[in-house]
C-alpha cells in the first residue's frame, strides 16, 4: 500500500487537554461540567476529544448539527450529546436514527418535536439577551415549552469575556427562566462564564475554548495550557542576497545576506495573510520570524541564525492563542476552527 506523508501536522496534547477539562470542572460548586465538541472539535478533531475526555470523567457533549453529531457515534457508555442549532425542517429524519437530543430554539422547532411523538427527551434554549438563536423569556412565560420532557434548559452568555452587565442582566433573566421552565438541568456557563462566580454555573456548565487553550478570564492564565502547536516541514533552502525579496507584493526586502526556509502552508491552511510578518516558528529551539506575505501554501522563514538546517526538518509555529490573537486580530476561536484538513493531527 502506497504510504504518503504529509508536509504539515498539528501536534496535539493530550495531557494538556484533559487538564484543561480538570481544571475547569474543578471551578464547579456541585456543577457538571460538559464540552463543546462542534466545529470539529474546534479543530483539533471531535471525536478524539470526545473520547479522552470522557475517559476522565465528562458525560455531557455539544454540537452545533446534526451531521456533527453523526460522526461522534456511537458514544461513550453514559455519554449525552446535544445538537444546539435544533431541528430544522431537513433534521427529522436524523432526529429519529441518532442518539442525540436536539436543543430546541424557536417555536417552529418545538411542534416539529411534538409531532415526532409525546414525552420524546429534548433540550431547550431561551435567548436572556444575545439575539441569536432561542425562545424569548416571554414566550416562555407564555407557554411555549409547555408540554416537553425537557433535560437541559440552555442559554449562553454574549459577552462573559468583556462586559460584566450584561452577564448580570442575562444571569438575571435566565434565574426567571429556572422558574419558568421544568427541567432535569440548567445550564448558563460558557468558558468565561463558569469564571464569574458559582452563581452562573447552575447544573451544568459547558466551555469550550478554554478546553483547547484559550485564555478567555484572567484566572485561566498559568491554569489553562496551549493544546495544539502546528508544524511545517521545510520544502526548500535558499540563500537571498542584500536588497533581494521575498514574496507576493514584494513586501520583505532582504538588509543582510539571509538564508530562507520555505514551508508547505499557507493561507488555505488557516495560516491566514494577518500572521505576516509577525509571525514566528521554532527550529532548533530558536525562535524563526516568517518574512513576506503568506502565500496560499507556501511561507518563508528567516533561519539566518539557525545553525543545522535542512531540507525535511520541522518548523514548529508560534501558536498560543492569546499571544496570537492580539498579533493577527483574529479571536481566539478563528485561530484555532480555520486550521485545515491538510494537517496530519497527532495525539501525544
Amino acid at each position: 500500500m502506497l504510504e504518503i506523508t504529509s508536509p504539515l501536522r498539528l501536534r496535539l496534547s493530550h495531557d494538556t487537554l484533559i487538564s484543561n477539562w480538570r481544571w475547569l470542572a474543578a471551578q464547579a460548586d456541585g456543577a457538571a461540567c460538559g464540552a463543546a465538541v462542534k466545529a470539529n472539535g474546534y479543530g483539533l478533531g471531535a471525536r478524539d476529544v470526545m473520547l479522552r475526555l470522557a475517559g476522565v470523567g465528562c458525560r455531557h457533549f455539544f454540537v452545533a448539527t446534526w451531521a456533527e453529531a453523526a460522526a461522534l457515534l456511537p458514544l461513550p457508555y453514559g455519554c449525552e450529546l446535544s445538537v444546539l442549532h435544533g431541528l430544522g425542517p431537513d433534521d427529522m429524519g436524523p432526529a429519529s436514527a441518532i442518539a442525540a437530543r436536539p436543543v430546541l430554539a424557536s417555536p417552529e422547532q418545538i411542534q416539529r418535536w411534538k409531532a415526532m411523538g409525546a414525552g420524546r427527551p429534548c433540550d431547550i434554549m431561551v435567548d436572556t439577551g444575545m439575539n441569536r438563536l432561542g425562545l424569548r423569556v416571554e414566550q416562555v412565560a407564555q407557554g411555549a415549552a409547555d408540554g416537553l420532557h425537557i433535560v437541559n434548559c440552555l442559554s449562553h452568555l454574549s459577552s462573559a469575556d468583556e462586559d460584566l452587565d450584561v452577564s448580570a442582566a442575562q444571569l438575571a433573566a435566565f434565574q426567571t427562566v429556572t422558574r419558568l421552565v421544568k427541567a432535569q438541568r440548567y445550564s448558563l456557563a460558557n468558558s468565561a462564564g463558569l469564571c464569574l462566580g458559582t452563581e452562573y454555573q447552575f447544573d451544568l456548565m459547558r466551555p469550550g475554548i478554554a478546553l483547547y487553550g484559550g485564555i478567555v478570564h484572567p484566572r485561566m492564565a498559568g491554569n489553562i495550557g496551549q493544546v495544539v502547536v502546528p508544524e511545517a516541514r521545510i520544502l526548500q533552502l535558499r540563500t537571498v542576497d542584500v536588497g533581494e525579496t521575498v514574496g507576493y507584493g514584494c513586501t520583505w526586502t532582504a538588509s543582510r545576506e539571509t538564508r530562507v526556509a520555505v514551508v508547505n502552508l499557507g493561507y488555505a491552511d488557516g495560516y491566514l495573510r494577518c500572521h505576516g510578518g509577525n509571525g514566528a516558528g521554532m527550529l532548533n529551539g530558536m525562535l524563526v520570524p516568517t518574512i513576506g506575505r503568506v502565500s496560499m501554501d507556501l511561507l518563508a522563514f528567516d533561519v539566518s541564525d539557525v545553525g543545522d538546517v535542512a531540507e525535511g526538518d520541522w518548523i514548529s509555529l508560534s501558536y498560543d492563542l492569546a499571544e496570537q490573537a492580539e498579533k493577527t486580530g483574529l479571536s481566539q476561536y478563528e485561530l484555532l476552527t480555520v486550521l485545515g484538513q491538510r494537517f496530519l493531527r497527532i495525539w501525544e
